[in-house]
């Protein structure tokens, strides 16, 4: 077994060098692949056992520092691409009851949610049906004073922040049960108060026509990076895309011929195909032609550090970031979005076709977007003349 994963970081580091790693990470890398291998042969693990969850758990508490387990993985997957071992490591997960796990495959298939959210859900699920069993609750029979209950009790060691995020993802579930499943003879989402629902009354922000100016007439192209922000800019501002639907584009949704994008994998599965502009098609070809990684990945954006693979959709919202705080330090990625918004209604766009072209899945979404503009929200909410 010892020679075996001898040979095996050999292999993985000199497929480092080869893939460009920067000297620093391959030598991170091999002073804590040397420490597992040291850790496996001590124990005298067998190599059926040595890329397991209980096996890295214990090698992480062994090293107590938090990133030997990613070194670990990066290992695993280099040699399961190989065919070297059978299957990746995962932690084991407790399967729920079928309702809980129907909607978790709802919510990541259809909602388009990121895995962190995806993983948190999981938890609040699995606490609410842990706290229903104690109590011996039907979940169909479920009341509000229940839920809450549950949320006072589960919320209690977390931070504001968190216990927003909770009680989002708990207000998912209660109105799947209503609404797709039909179990439950109310909806008790609304019925979940906090900080979210009076967040909701805030209007989203966007960038003035000046700030709008001065965001593209700063946009830089003199770098890979520079390049490929500014075509994230441009889809973001010409089409208000998401940041993971930007992440989420291939190059075979993308049409230069008939000047159009097609977005398959929209959230709430709402496809779609937009018109191009061209200043956007421009931007995305300076892109591709100047600085794009050749690789076998059919994604649009890709890093540029080996190895090369799709940008994610943090990597997407920094990057614009970072471009819109030039201009205004309080902006983000989602300013765009919001800024595309309010085009589309001082064009005088109706609010289902903003819903639309926004891809909502229902029209309460979309009318948070009247309040954009102060002569717009009367005209909407007054019906004045303006």
């Amino acid at each position: 077994m010892a020679k075996e994963l001898a040979k095996a970081v050999d292999d993985y580091l000199v497929w480092m060098i080869s893939a460009d790693y920067v000297s620093g990470t391959i030598i991170k890398h091999e002073r804590l692949l040397n420490h597992f291998h040291n850790f496996i042969t001590n124990r005298n693990i067998s190599w059926e056992q040595v890329f397991t969850y209980d096996t890295l758990n214990g090698f992480e508490k062994h090293c107590n520092l938090y990133f030997a387990a990613n070194v670990v993985r990066s290992l695993s997957r280099y040699l399961f691409k190989q065919k070297l071992i059978p299957n990746l490591i995962k932690k084991p997960r407790v399967r729920l009851p079928e309702i809980y796990e129907a909607y978790l495959l709802y919510y990541e298939k259809i909602r388009q949610i990121q895995h962190s959210s995806l993983v948190q859900t999981r938890n609040v699920l699995s606490a609410l049906n842990d706290y229903l069993s104690k109590q011996d609750i039907d979940l169909a029979a479920v009341k509000i004073e229940q839920i809450d209950d549950f949320l006072t009790e589960f919320n209690a060691r977390f931070m504001p922040a968190t216990c927003r995020h909770n009680r989002s993802y708990l207000r998912g579930f209660l109105r799947y049960l209503y609404f797709h499943r039909k179990i439950l003879k109310r909806d008790l989402a609304p019925l979940i108060v906090g900080a979210p629902m009076f967040a909701q009354a805030q209007p989203p922000k966007f960038l003035r026509s000046n700030e709008v100016k001065a965001l593209f007439a700063g946009l830089s192209t003199g770098s890979c990076k520079e390049l490929r922000t500014s075509a994230m800019v441009h889809l973001g501002y010409t089409l208000g895309l998401r940041p993971k639907e930007i992440g989420l584009t291939r190059l075979d949704d993308i049409s230069f011929a008939k000047r159009e994008i097609s977005l398959p994998d929209r959230k709430s599965a709402n496809p779609i195909k937009l018109p191009l502009p061209e200043v956007t098609i421009k931007a995305i070809a300076a892109y591709i032609v100047g600085c794009r990684p050749e690789s076998n990945h059919r994604a649009l954006f890709l890093t540029f550090r080996a190895p090369v693979k799709p940008v994610t959709a943090a990597t997407v919202s920094h990057d614009i970031t970072v471009a819109i705080q030039k201009i205004n330090p309080l902006a983000s990625a989602y300013w765009l979005r919001h800024t595309y918004a309010q085009n589309l209604l001082e064009s005088g766009a109706s609010i289902f076709e903003v819903k639309q072209m926004m891809g909502h899945d229902n029209v309460q979404s979309t009318k948070r977007y009247i309040h954009i503009h102060t002569k717009l929200m009367r005209k909407e909410l007054f019906d004045e003349t303006l």
